[in-house]
This record gives C-alpha cells, sequence and structure tokens, in this order.
C-alpha cells in the first residue's frame, strides 16, 4: 500500500512554478496575480485563503484578498467583481464558497470573466472541459490528476466510480476520467444519495473518488483488494483535544488503507493538491493577459 503525499507533490509542483514565475519576470512582464473575495469569518474559509496567501507567496505570485462583512448584498460584491474584471493588473480572481444564504452563488460566478476564473467554475470554462477544450479546469480535479500523474497509476480501461455529483468535484473529476486522455480512458460510474447500490459498485471499481463530504463514508467491506482510493472529503469532527476537533475524510482510513494499493491521507493528500492547481491557473491566466 502506497500513501499519495499530497504534501510532498504539492512542494515539487510548486517549485516548478516558483521557476517558472521567475523566468516569466525576468522577461520584464509583472507577476501573476490572485485576487480573493471573502464573505463573512468564516474559521475554515479563514484558514483556506491563509493557505493560498502563503502558496503565493511561496512561488512568487502576488495574492490580494478583499474582505466583506457577511451583510455584504450582492450587488455590492458583483460591482467589485466588474471592477477586478477591468483591472488589467490581475489576472485571477476566486471566491471563496460557500457565501451567505442571501447570495446567489451562480450569478457570483457567472459575473466573473471566464480568463480570469481560476476557479474554473464559470460555464464557459465548464463547457470547454466538457468538450476537451483549453480553459481553466476546476482546482480539486486538476490537483487529484496530478496527483495521479505523480504517483504514475495506471487509469486506462478501469472502472472508476466517482461518489458525489457536485459541480466543483464529482461531476468534472467524472468527465475528466472519461476522455481520451491520461489520466483518463476510464470506465466511470457517479454515485449519489440516490443510488440504491453502492457498495456493489465500489466493490467493482479500481479507483473510487470519495467526494460525499460524509465523514468516514467508505467502509472495508466497500473496497475490493489493491483498489485506488482517493479522499475528497474533509470534516471537522469534535474532539477533547486542545483545538476541540480532528480532521477526517470520507474514507475509514485506518480500516480502508490496508486493502488498497495507493491511498490519499486526510489531511495532507487532495487539499494541497486543490491549492497547487490553483497556483498552476494563475499562472496560465497571465501568460493568457500577457501575451
Amino acid at each position: 500500500m502506497t500513501i499519495l503525499d499530497g504534501k510532498t507533490t504539492a512542494q515539487a509542483i510548486k517549485e516548478d512554478i516558483a521557476k517558472e514565475v521567475k523566468q516569466w519576470v525576468s522577461t520584464g512582464r509583472r507577476p501573476p496575480h490572485l485576487t480573493a473575495i471573502l464573505v463573512g469569518h468564516d474559521g475554515a474559509s479563514e484558514t483556506y485563503i491563509s493557505h493560498k496567501e502563503s502558496d503565493c507567496k511561496q512561488v512568487g505570485i502576488t495574492s490580494t484578498i478583499i474582505r466583506f462583512e457577511q451583510t455584504v448584498t450582492q450587488n455590492e460584491i458583483l460591482d467589485m467583481i466588474f471592477k477586478i474584471n477591468a483591472d488589467i493588473n490581475i489576472d485571477g480572481i476566486i471566491v471563496q464558497l460557500p457565501m451567505p444564504k442571501h447570495i446567489n452563488e451562480q450569478a457570483i460566478i457567472e459575473a466573473i470573466d471566464p480568463d480570469k476564473d481560476v476557479d474554473g467554475f464559470h460555464p464557459v470554462n465548464v463547457g470547454r472541459m466538457v468538450l476537451g477544450l483549453p480553459g481553466f479546469v476546476p482546482a480539486t480535479p486538476d490537483g487529484i490528476r496530478e496527483l495521479i500523474r505523480h504517483y504514475n497509476i495506471e487509469t486506462k480501461g478501469k472502472h472508476c466510480v466517482v461518489l458525489g455529483r457536485s459541480h466543483i468535484v464529482g461531476r468534472p473529476m467524472a468527465n475528466l476520467l472519461s476522455q481520451k486522455a491520461y489520466p483518463g480512458d476510464c470506465t466511470v460510474t457517479v454515485c449519489h444519495s440516490s443510488t440504491p447500490n453502492i457498495k456493489e459498485l465500489c466493490l467493482e471499481a479500481d479507483i473510487i473518488i470519495a467526494a460525499l463530504g460524509v465523514p468516514l463514508f467508505l467502509k472495508a467491506n466497500m473496497v475490493k483488494w489493491g483498489a485506488v482510493v482517493i479522499d475528497v472529503g474533509i470534516t471537522r469532527v469534535p474532539t477533547s483535544t486542545s483545538s476541540g476537533f480532528r480532521l477526517v475524510g470520507d474514507v475509514d482510513f485506518d480500516a480502508v488503507a490496508p486493502k488498497c494499493s495507493f491511498i490519499t491521507p486526510v489531511p495532507g493528500g487532495v487539499g494541497p493538491m486543490t491549492r497547487v492547481a490553483l497556483l498552476k491557473n494563475t499562472l496560465k491566466a497571465a501568460v493568457l493577459h500577457q501575451k
């Protein structure tokens, strides 16, 4: 059994990105610039944005955080997005999700210039991904592809079960792994809350990608020997420790890991790969804007 180490893999990719950014700046161009919009003071979102800011600094990408209180109106956020869209010194925009209930998240996403949509959520980028055309791929699925590629995991002809159908992970992951490319060429089954025979389908899978957001959902009796298991879930579970919680994934790691050929830990698996994929997209956007 091999642990898919997202931290080490992401660090190696960050070193490559840093070299590319340094080369880019040496030609007289400005560094890539990523702007994040954060609404409210959610602890998990604050932590994630802080990590992104640190990542940018490590590779030489300029980062800006624009903060709004929880009471911000949708029009105020839209006005800011339109302003960033028009700013030629900003290459990428991300809006930290989830947003307050009074904000229409889809309207916010669609307001972002597709050429600055480094999260890959805009319908234009989703459509280009589905058609196999160049564009920005959502960061988590792209990070998972990089992890699979780094460990040379065979995907051609394999049966992949994706647990979850979100537009951020499940659906794009299923689409990418079904494409005629590497990583890809899989036969993909998407399971969700209305799938009646999830256990049986998982037992047939060579690769399982768990992205349900249900802690410890995938048990050992749902996984065949030699399977590849990639855990996208991350949930804070209360404990009596000083922090008051521990992080767990959608996979019952201790029980499942002995049966696997490859498996990701939580934390330290998919999370760092998501963030490094965002850096890749930001550099790609800078190249697009500063040709």
